[in-house]
């Protein structure tokens, strides 16, 4: 990775719930942050929605400093221009909005550092869709959070052919360096990975409400209550090598069809291939031997047990009940 030093100041543009949610990951981290809206009302909204998310952190002791020192550190802007000045790295936070995307990522480009990086929070739309016709567009990249972003702390980062690999590695430490996991994408693809995983489950979810098979509040309860709390200890593909005696291999060889059948009730064919079912398999074995299933899934059950003792004693969880 690049040796080069962390930006002592982060410039985030569009004080919306992400950028608001950007300002407290950089400053509890120690980074100076200038915080740009083009509109002052919400820039005046964003100083006591930042202090409110503070005060929750603080509460719950996953503040890294205090919260006046936290809250010292992030300055508000009226004027580009003097949130740019001097920053490293500049984290973009506007609408999903294509042509707005390219206007401002060419202004971005006239007006900060040449060593600074410049870095979308796009959601669906990869850095080639707005910034290809840009001069300095090796140091352009997506860094998409999830939201908000001090509590689901985990990013994508998402290069365009054209991104330098030295601003690809310093993203990352950046990144690892505010307390946020780094996913690392292989190539662009729209929605990136996040999205498309989110948008599975939401497609499919739309269709069993069209299709009066469950209600709403059904799905939100199944999710709730049993695939997100699981996913919350572990992600998909664990939960399936954990589920079948035989581990992931096994599941697939039992189950795979069946959800083969549903995918093509939906239009979507695409089987789980021997070959794909083999990386599958190779990388969970790396990641878990077979001879520590067991234990593993014991390691799971307690984690959930956990969970739901704090659910039961935690009046702050009581948003996950029905009551």
């Amino acid at each position: 990775m690049s040796n080069q030093a962390q930006p002592s100041t982060v410039a985030i543009v569009g004080a919306g719930s992400i950028g608001t949610g950007w300002a407290v990951v950089f400053a509890d981290a120690g980074h100076k942050v200038r915080l740009f809206d083009t509109v002052p009302d919400r820039l005046q909204a964003a100083r006591s929605e930042i202090t409110e998310r503070l005060g929750d952190l603080h509460e719950f002791d996953i503040l890294n400093g205090t919260l006046d020192d936290v809250l010292d550190r992030i300055s508000l802007c009226a004027e580009l221009d003097a949130a740019l000045a001097g920053a490293g790295h500049v984290q973009e936070c506007i609408p999903e909005d294509l042509a707005a995307k390219k206007q401002l990522f060419a202004q971005l480009d006239g007006l900060v550092d040449p060593s600074c990086v410049l870095a979308s929070s796009s959601s669906f739309l990869p850095a080639s869709a707005f910034a290809s016709d840009i001069a300095g567009r090796g140091r352009i990249l997506v860094v998409h959070p999830a939201n908000p972003p001090f509590l689901l702390r985990v990013v994508e980062i998402v290069p365009a052919p054209f991104t330098d690999p030295d601003v690809v590695d310093r993203t990352h430490q950046l990144m690892m360096g505010a307390d946020m996991a780094c996913v690392r994408l292989g190539g662009e693809v729209e929605g990136f990975a996040y999205n498309r995983l989110q948008g599975a489950v939401l497609r499919e979810a739309y269709c069993l409400v069209r299709d009066g098979i469950v209600s709403v509040a059904e799905i939100d309860q199944l999710m709730r209550d049993a695939l997100g709390l699981r996913w919350s200890v572990i992600g998909p593909f664990e939960t399936s090598d954990l589920n079948t005696r035989g581990g992931i291999k096994a599941h697939a060889e039992r189950m795979g069809p069946y959800y083969a059948r549903m995918g093509r009730e939906r239009g979507q064919d695409d089987p789980w291939t021997p070959q794909l079912v083999a990386e599958v398999t190779s990388a969970r074995r790396q990641a878990l031997p077979l001879d520590k299933w067991h234990e593993r899934g014991i390691e799971r059950d307690r984690a959930l047990m956990a969970l739901l003792r704090a659910r039961r004693h935690d009046p702050a969880l009581a948003i996950c009940s029905d009551d």
